[in-house]
């Protein structure tokens, strides 16, 4: 499967200008980028290199800053460039990134996943869109924007998400109330994720579902028997899907793991 990458973004200045001035609309425009899915993470090192502002950065594709792959608001930041005494930044390639995910191939073969899955973890900075049958991320510009002319949604979603896996991976403060929102059906992060899930699927026509966390329980055979928590089902697979899912109902759009308790 294809890598991900690493490039640097560099920041002429066509004119006078200063560090008040160029600094929020760089961190403006990087932050358009990321809504569009364009580029990954949340920390963007920047640095001053010969009268050039200079951002690193980690891209799904060698093509994601192509202008095709821009939002709305990614070409009105770019305009903020221009207002800051900054011309359109000139990516350079540094290569691939050994440490990332790969994308998900279907893309860039001509082909469209059978089914997708909102799924995310405090360890991933990838995107939380996961092609079903590769459990690859899928860049999310290659979508419909879900909203407002870009994914900012689903990136929110996705932060939400990963604070609270962080926080009850920790395990030393809030951890049951985290635990509610990225393990229960009707939670206030399952009914946004869940939601954002339905309207990927209206505008792609893919099914879409949405990964429910699993911990804890009595024992593995009571696990494995467990109902779908939200039609009260059987969801229960005969073989773990891409080694993490157990359960995967059609109807709800929800696959869950057998709980991390019990789990070989």
């Amino acid at each position: 499967m294809p890598p991900m990458y690493i490039l640097e973004l560099n920041f002429e200045c066509y004119r006078d200008t200063s560090l008040g001035e160029a600094e929020p609309a760089i961190v403006n425009y990087l932050d358009m980028l990321r809504y569009q899915g364009q580029i990954l993470g949340r920390e963007f090192p920047t640095s001053m290199q010969d009268g050039c502002f200079v951002s690193r950065v980690v891209c799904p594709e060698q093509d994601s800053l192509h202008p095709d792959n821009q939002s709305e608001q990614v070409a009105l930041a770019e305009q903020g460039l221009h207002q800051a005494g900054l011309l359109a930044p000139k990516p350079h390639l540094l290569g691939m990134d050994l440490l990332s995910d790969s994308t998900d191939p279907c893309g860039q073969e001509g082909e469209r996943p059978s089914w997708m899955l909102l799924y995310t973890s405090f360890v991933h900075t990838c995107s939380p869109l996961r092609c079903g049958d590769h459990f690859a991320p899928i860049p999310l510009y290659r979508l419909p924007a879900i909203a407002n002319g870009d994914h900012k949604q689903i990136i929110k979603w996705q932060e939400d998400w990963e604070a609270c896996d962080q926080l009850q991976m920790n395990g030393s403060i809030a951890e049951h109330a985290v635990l509610h929102e990225i393990s229960e059906v009707g939670s206030r992060l399952q009914r946004r994720g869940s939601d954002l899930a339905r309207r990927l699927e209206g505008l792609c026509g893919i099914s879409t579902y949405y990964y429910l966390y699993r911990v804890g329980g009595l024992s593995k055979a009571a696990e494995l028997a467990r109902p779908c928590p939200g039609c009260g089902g059987d969801w229960a697979l005969a073989a773990p899907l891409h080694e993490i899912f157990d359960f995967k109902c059609d109807p709800c759009r929800l696959v869950s793991n057998l709980s991390w308790d019990f789990k070989d």
